[in-house]
């Protein structure tokens, strides 16, 4: 496996962890948020 191989594993892995923190981190935004809209409404 020569370096340049090695490099765009690297950097598609990155991507793909990046796009999937991205997507986690809007999971938990939009989950908090409807928790939020949930209790005030019960309020």
């Amino acid at each position: 496996m020569g370096k340049e191989e090695i490099k765009k594993l690297v950097e598609s892995s990155k991507n793909a962890v990046s796009q999937d923190h991205d997507n986690f981190t809007r999971s938990i935004r939009d989950d908090m948020s409807s928790f939020k809209k949930k209790a005030l409404d019960r309020i």
